[in-house]
């Protein structure tokens, strides 16, 4: 019975469904969203790598600013590291000028004390007395000043007790013979006095 189909029939049967007759048009509508998505994520990257390209630019210029900064600071601490280093050598080389040409005129009162050949032992001594003035002097003007007097007290921080002796006479701890005078320079002990003590 089947086998008798006419072919009006059989162009029916085999015809598609309705429902799949719209399926082509929904595959462009659904194929045309996807493609507007990805220009649309295409514009959004293109934006984001632009915006990243602006502030990394940005970056790099602050950069290199800190960088110019860092040098210009460098380049000032050693100019000024220079100076001081400069200055340092000059306040040495003029307290050290300052010094000699202070002593020089007991060197040359010295050396005249040497050249003088008279045996008269009372100018020698007179011409010791004054080269003993003129150090003082010398000492005076560049502020050292001498301590360690016999009948000072004494003083572990200014004296050097290199001999002790018993004396009922003398007092606890009174200097009784001083060897070498100590010197100072405001609170700069130069030199410590090396005395004898009693008691």
């Amino acid at each position: 019975m089947e086998e008798n189909k006419t072919p009006v029939e059989e162009t029916v049967k085999e015809a598609p469904p309705a429902e799949t007759a719209d399926a082509p048009a929904e595959a462009k509508a659904e194929a045309a969203t996807p493609e507007s998505e990805r220009k649309h994520k295409a514009r959004e990257e293109k934006r984001e790598l632009a915006a990243a390209k602006e502030k990394a630019a940005e970056l790099e210029k602050a950069l290199a600013e800190e960088k110019e900064k860092y040098l210009r600071m460098f380049a000032e601490y050693d100019n000024f590291r220079r100076r001081s280093q400069k200055e340092r050598d000059g306040i040495y080389t003029d307290a050290v000028s300052d010094v000699v040409g202070a002593i020089l005129p007991i060197a040359d009162n010295l050396e005249r004390a040497g050249r003088y050949s008279d045996g008269d032992g009372e100018k020698v001594a007179e011409g010791l007395r004054l080269t003993m003035n003129a150090l003082s002097e010398c000492l005076t003007k560049l502020g050292v000043t001498a301590f360690g007097e016999v009948g000072d007290k004494f003083d572990p921080n200014l004296h050097n007790a290199i001999m002790h002796e018993e004396d009922e006479a003398k007092g606890e701890g009174e200097i009784v013979e001083v060897f070498q005078p100590g010197y100072r320079r405001g609170d700069k002990i130069i030199r410590y006095a090396m005395v004898k003590v009693a008691n």
